[in-house]
């Protein structure tokens, strides 16, 4: 679930041009995250005084969040479920048969 995905989180790309790649979340908007070493483009930024030539630099752009999902350290994506487990709730997904807690979420007041 992409309401789930929050800054420093790893995640895997499931479509676009980065398709399988992983990152860390740097920052989340509404509907897009910005994800570390994804969707890179480049800028050409415009000569200043500073800098007497122009130049072009590399930079990561927002991918919207359907296009990502929780991954595990392997690089595998994850079919999150949110379950109350001892009156907290937890982010769980299905590991070996097994579920595992991925971790503890806010309960809403």
């Amino acid at each position: 679930m992409s309401k789930w995905i929050r800054k420093g989180d790893r995640v895997v790309v499931i479509a676009g041009n980065d398709k399988g790649k992983t990152g860390e979340v740097l920052s989340r908007g509404e509907d897009r995250v910005l994800v570390q070493g994804i969707n890179v483009r480049k800028k050409h930024l415009k000569r200043t005084q500073e800098t007497q030539g122009g130049r072009i630099i590399d930079m990561e752009v927002p991918v919207h969040i359907s296009n990502v999902r929780l991954c595990d350290k392997e690089g595998k994506p994850l079919k999150i479920k949110v379950k109350e487990v001892k009156g907290k709730r937890e982010l769980v997904y299905k590991a070996s048969g097994k579920e595992a807690v991925y971790r503890s979420v806010k309960k809403p007041a």
